[in-house]
């Protein structure tokens, strides 16, 4: 999003009220009608869906200046996800309609939008890949790579900081927290990571790229 965009969108977000939430509240339930769209300011938001056992499975994560959920905002189609608050999160609540319209009469905000569906349809190309023909660690290093892209601290030393669980990449991965707990001490007897408080330090980034591609 570039700074003219975001200005644009900062601005008409700000003509509506603000809310909190703390971590792990629902911002929207599954099968909630869409009545509202959440613009981001500070935090992060999960967006999850459940399997046939109950366990949620992380689908998206919205961060600062994304505004959310667009696809039943604009297409009127049901809401099959619910939304959590992944942090202490403040966002500005507008309207559904409002939203929908403000898109529809700012081409520039509409081209940025769909710019970032179709990079997020790539990232879900990239996992279904993964789910099909890499095997259980190449699926935990995808997230972990997917993770650090996006939300990931760069160090002095070339190695990157995310803030996330082992909790939560079973989240994110689809898998037993158990399955992630062994294949992370996997990578780290390789010195490959490293579990620091509140989160995962991938030392050697570029290594884990190099095996992700190597296992499909």
């Amino acid at each position: 999003m570039t700074k003219d965009i975001a200005r644009t969108v900062k601005i008409f977000f700000e003509t509506y009220p603000l809310q909190t939430f703390g971590k792990g509240d629902k911002l929207v339930q599954t099968e909630e009608p869409i009545t509202s769209v959440f613009y981001i300011i500070k935090g992060l938001v999960r967006q999850s869906d459940l399997t046939p056992g109950g366990n949620a499975v992380v689908v998206n994560i919205f961060k600062p200046q994304a505004f959310f959920p667009m696809s039943s905002a604009m297409n009127g189609t049901p809401n099959h996800y619910f939304f959590e608050a992944g942090t202490k999160v403040v966002v500005r609540v507008a309207p559904a309609k409002d939203a929908v319209t403000f898109i529809k009469t700012n081409p520039d905000v509409m081209f940025d939008l769909l710019s970032r569906v179709y990079r997020g349809m790539d990232g879900v190309l990239r996992r279904t890949a993964h789910l099909m023909w890499g095997d259980v660690k190449s699926r935990l290093i995808f997230e972990l790579l997917n993770a650090a892209a996006r939300f990931g601290k760069p160090q002095a030393d070339g190695s990157i900081f995310i803030n996330l669980s082992e909790g939560n990449l079973a989240k994110h991965s689809g898998l037993a927290r158990e399955t992630v707990s062994r294949n992370i001490q996997s990578l780290k007897a390789m010195a490959l990571v490293e579990i620091k408080p509140g989160g995962i330090l991938l030392k050697k980034p570029d290594q884990l790229a190099e095996m992700l591609g190597n296992d499909i």
